[in-house]
């Protein structure tokens, strides 16, 4: 089997016919993953703007963030995407071990994990903004120290020490959001600018913040994203293992399902809030990607359903270019030089929101199929 540790394929030139043995439910769900921040949340935008019943407003409502506590849709994506990478990590790591040694492994490890970070770096503007705007952790920043972390402690432990690593960072954090006292405030408080992961971003972490003085992708909150990479890795473990597919299956979707009571119960005391990551709120999204992962892989891997996953395969196997793409490229003003001005005005309203999503969403398929059917894939 071979899924990246990355969100890109582990090496440039895989075949657009997947080789024997291949995960392709995980690169089905990496995209599915990435098929919502690269612009399906647009499409539904535009449906409730057209059918605004109470179930469309209430998927719209889905597609927002949580202002502090809670849990929506929106929030799952970028610890469903973590998850990934750990999951994946376990089949190029473990075969980079295997055939080249440990030490070769480390090495691969940091030097994606530093590439990935400075990819971060540069996805917020780099060093083309003012200096004090440059974002030293950001949603690419994350993934890179999680990889990083995650990647060693699978290289010098076994499954015991992993999973003391994962208890330990989230028990740890849940300690430190507890019982370490913020000044002039006091322990246990998790209101917003009130708990210690607040308070370490605006005394120790330099430039520009997201949220004024604290970060969504701050210093402290790091280490429970370190938490749910290991997650994946246990999830990887489990499909590399020699446990029967139906197994695998129902394991993935109880032990998801497990998780996500675990997490809500967490929750009373610790509350769910993505922009603190508490451990509370990792469990409930890794229950909810391990859930996902298990239909995809009983579908696309083990039912051999895989038809309708071919879209979100290409968008799957290169997330890295289609989320720079995203970025750098304005892909809304390009689809209105298709569907939009008088055309749109005389024939397309009130679909011109929709028309312009759709056609948006088409090129981003449109994109990654070339890229896809070429053998074209961004590796770090």
């Amino acid at each position: 089997m071979s899924n990246s540790p990355l969100p890109a394929p582990d090496r440039a030139g895989a075949a657009p016919t997947d080789p024997p043995g291949r995960l392709v439910s995980l690169d089905a769900l990496r995209g599915f993953d990435m098929f919502w921040i690269v612009g399906a949340d647009d499409l539904v935008k535009a449906l409730v703007k057209l059918y605004d019943t109470p179930a469309m407003r209430t998927v719209d409502d889905q597609l927002e963030h949580v202002e502090w506590e809670g849990f929506h849709f929106e929030d799952l994506i970028f610890p469903m995407f973590v998850f990934i990478v750990g999951v994946s990590l376990v089949f190029s790591l473990g075969r980079t071990i295997e055939r080249q040694g440990r030490g070769t492994a480390v090495t691969r490890v940091v030097t994606r994990g530093v590439l990935l970070y400075l990819l971060g770096l540069f996805y917020y503007g780099g060093f083309g903004t003012p200096f004090e705007q440059i974002r030293l952790m950001g949603v690419l920043q994350r993934i890179a120290l999680a990889y990083l972390f995650s990647g060693l402690i699978f290289c010098y432990f076994g499954t015991g020490g992993r999973v003391a690593a994962c208890a330990g960072l989230l028990v740890g954090y849940w300690a430190l959001m507890t019982f370490v006292p913020v000044p002039d405030v006091g322990a246990g408080h998790f209101e917003p600018g009130k708990n210690l992961a607040n308070w370490v971003d605006k005394q120790y972490l330099p430039l520009r913040k997201w949220d004024g003085d604290y970060d969504p992708e701050g210093l402290l909150s790091t280490l429970p994203a370190i938490a749910n990479c290991l997650l994946g890795v246990f999830a990887g473990q489990l499909l590399k293992g020699s446990a029967g597919n139906y197994r695998k299956v129902f394991t993935l979707i109880a032990g998801g399902a497990v998780c996500v009571v675990a997490g809500w119960l967490w929750g009373e005391q610790f509350p769910v809030i993505k922009k603190l990551w508490t451990s509370s709120f990792l469990l409930v999204a890794v229950g909810y990607s391990s859930v996902l992962l298990g239909l995809f892989y009983l579908i696309v891997d083990v039912w051999k359903l895989q038809w309708w996953a071919r879209p979100f395969v290409w968008i799957g196997m290169n997330p890295i270019t289609i989320y720079l793409i995203h970025k750098l490229v304005d892909m809304e003003a390009i689809a209105k030089r298709f569907v939009g001005g008088e055309l749109r005005q005389r024939y397309l309203e009130p679909y011109g929101d929709l028309a312009v999503a759709t056609v948006v969403m088409l090129m981003v398929f449109a994109i990654c199929r070339f890229l896809y059917q070429r053998k074209i894939f961004l590796r770090l």
